[in-house]
Parts: structure tokens; C-alpha cells; sequence
């Protein structure tokens, strides 16, 4: 029996050539955006933003800011995947819409609200490590969202960080993490490269 999600992870590339004469419309942009969205986030805080670079003269400027890298031309868009510091203090506005389906209670909310920042108040290193793992998350469930659709994908991490934080004005507390370029692959991409052993990175405890 096939297995769509098995399918789309033993076929995924990492592409570094996109044809620039095939586009991705703004819907199929709004899309992977959505999708990248159902990832999990530690207490479903969501600390993620997204800036997808469309216009030629964005993404021009993102090439210059990411090492002459020709690919965030040639790809429609390229997404620029952030996480949010002081997660702590989204927790409660971020479970709301939890407790108004009756997916959570309030005492739930609370007591997460309480650990949250019990973990991560007044400690820069957890709130940039925990933006880190939302943002990698998010990343990858695009990832694979692209691959469903019939879009190729890269993840990026050639980039002068804080130069994209400026130039697209990204908030003081998103953290630019990845960048994801998503388009149609043009030719000369390599196939997915062979993978270590599967003895080489599992162990059983």
C-alpha cells in the first residue's frame, strides 16, 4: 500500500536550480504558509513569522544577503522563517482559541502559562533555543507541504542574519532562522544523496 508522507520523504531534493519562468501564485504562497503553521510548537505557542519574498527587487536584495546565492532569484519565493523570542508571554493568547472550542480549559492554560515561563523568564539562551525549534519545525512541515503540491524546495541557512533582520524589517524579537525557496526545479538537480547508516545514528536505551 502506498504511503503519501513515506513517498514525498524519500523523494524530497533540496533544490538549487528553480525554472524562473514558472511561477507559484500568491494562493499556493498563502498555502504553504497555512500548512507550515500545523507544526508543533512546545505549549502550541506558534512562535514563528513568516516573510515570503516576491518581488524581483526583494529577492535581488535577499540574493545579496544570502551570498550571491542565484537561487532566491530564480524561485518565485523564498521564505524567510523566523522564530519569536519571550514565548513565555505568548502562551495565553496563543491557547485562546483552544478554550473558546472547548479544546482546552483555563486551568490547563494556566498551569502551562506557569511553566512556560518558569522555563524560559529571564533566560535568553531557552527562548532563542525554543524560537530555534519552531522555526526549524515550521520550515520543515513547508518543506514537505511543497513537496505535496508539486513544488521543489531549499533550505537555506547561507545567509547574514542580521543584515535580512534589517533590511526586511523584522520585529526586535524574530530571529531569522532559515530561509526556504520554493518554486518549479529546473534541470541539473542532484538526486536525493545517500544517507549514513541507519546503525550509525540510532540507538536503543
Amino acid at each position: 500500500m502506498s504511503n503519501p508522507i513515506k513517498d514525498l520523504i524519500e523523494s524530497r531534493v533540496s533544490a538549487n536550480y528553480f525554472d524562473p519562468a514558472a511561477p507559484v501564485s500568491d494562493e499556493q504562497v498563502a498555502e504553504l504558509a497555512r500548512l507550515a503553521t500545523l507544526a508543533p510548537s512546545a505549549y502550541n505557542v506558534q512562535n514563528w513569522q513568516f516573510v515570503a519574498v516576491r518581488s524581483q527587487e526583494a529577492r535581488e536584495k535577499l540574493r545579496e544577503l544570502s551570498f550571491g546565492q542565484q537561487k532566491v532569484v530564480d524561485a518565485p519565493v523564498t521564505f524567510i522563517i523566523s522564530g519569536t523570542l519571550k514565548a513565555q508571554d505568548q502562551v495565553a493568547a496563543a491557547l485562546k482559541p483552544a478554550v473558546d472550542k472547548g479544546i482546552l480549559i483555563q486551568p490547563v492554560v494556566d498551569s502551562w502559562t506557569r511553566m512556560a515561563q518558569g522555563s524560559m523568564y529571564g533566560d535568553e539562551r531557552a527562548q532563542r533555543d525554543e524560537a530555534l525549534r519552531s522555526a526549524s519545525l515550521a520550515a520543515m512541515t513547508m518543506i514537505l507541504a511543497a513537496e505535496g503540491m508539486g513544488l521543489s524546495s531549499c533550505a537555506m541557512t547561507g545567509f547574514d542574519a542580521q543584515a535580512v533582520h534589517a533590511a526586511f524589517g523584522l520585529d526586535a524579537n524574530e530571529v531569522p532562522v532559515m530561509l526556504v525557496a520554493v518554486g518549479h526545479a529546473a534541470q541539473g538537480n542532484w538526486p536525493q544523496k545517500p544517507r549514513r547508516p541507519l546503525g550509525d545514528v540510532l540507538r536503543y536505551a
